[in-house]
């Protein structure tokens, strides 16, 4: 295993610190440095950017980051057991990193970045990682406030994000939000092995790029549209979008066929869906 630092190996700090993973918090240590430096260049070139980490743990892809020369790294850690691992880090790279202790689901990131160039780099816990990377998707305005997202999650939720009409017993609403708003592939795999405790499923890292100019849409009418429509996804849109009312009169003011399923649709029928929505309350 690659030795990227001069800190102790990422075993001995855990033993060191008493940090065992617990299932409560969503925690599956990443100790794999090669790995953990393996996903710090996915992120790209990190000079002069800041990368904002949640649930660092002990540290490994932190001390990664910092090691591929990010400027600045600002992790948010809501377990204060891993407090003492990540000062430890800090005096090694002194002035490059601010740990923050807290629920990254309350805190506003932008709060703590302000205007700098800043990436999101993650090995997210299970347990928030879908809900925060719709709250980051959610950003307003819009260009965000990050250049990038490259994320860890399970498997099965990677393949939501990058999902289209042709996967379509993945494709949903989140693949919906994610291809509106952004450009989303998954980058490689990574085994149980690779943590500590190993998980019972395979996890994948993700890039997602932010579109500059997304399709012009409303972001409220969007998710009621596409809540609807995979609410009860093996039905007809006709049937499925009843409770917005008219559901003829809205796809055919979207130019859909109401006998069309939700998993046919495209991100940009979605759109027309949710501004012919959007209309229609401006009208009313």
């Amino acid at each position: 295993m690659a030795q990227i630092d001069d800190l102790p190996p990422l075993r001995e700090v855990i033993r060191t610190h008493g940090l065992d993973a617990r299932k409560s918090l969503g925690q599956n240590f990443l100790l794999d440095l090669n790995l953990t430096a393996r996903i710090a260049r996915a992120a790209g070139d990190l000079t002069g950017r800041t990368v904002l980490e949640i649930g660092p743990g002990p540290g490994g892809l932190t001390r990664a980051l910092l090691a591929s020369g990010a400027e600045h790294v600002i992790a948010i850690e809501r377990d204060s057991r891993c407090l003492p691992a990540l000062d430890e880090i800090a005096l090694r790279y002194p002035g490059r990193l601010t740990v923050v202790e807290g629920d990254a689901l309350t805190i506003d990131p932008v709060s703590l970045i302000g205007d700098r160039p800043t990436r999101i780099v993650a090995n997210l816990p299970y347990n928030v990682g879908t809900q925060l990377l719709i709250n980051w998707l959610r950003t307003a305005p819009w260009p965000p406030f990050y250049e990038s997202l490259t994320l860890m999650f399970q498997r099965e939720v990677a393949e939501r994000i990058v999902a289209t009409p042709a996967k379509p017993d993945d494709y949903g609403r989140l693949g919906v939000l994610c291809g509106w708003r952004s450009h989303a592939r998954i980058l490689f795999d990574v085994g149980p092995a690779a943590f500590t405790p190993p998980p019972k499923v395979t996890s994948s890292v993700v890039e997602l790029v932010p579109r500059r100019e997304p399709l012009p849409c409303d972001l409220i009418a969007l998710e009621q549209i596409t809540a609807e429509a995979f609410g009860q996804r093996r039905k007809m849109l006709r049937q499925s979008l009843k409770r917005l009312g008219d559901p003829a009169g809205l796809l055919a003011a979207a130019g859909i066929d109401e006998t069309r399923r939700p998993e046919t649709l495209s991100v940009a029928e979605f759109v027309g869906l949710a501004n012919a929505l959007a209309a229609r309350k401006s009208t009313s």
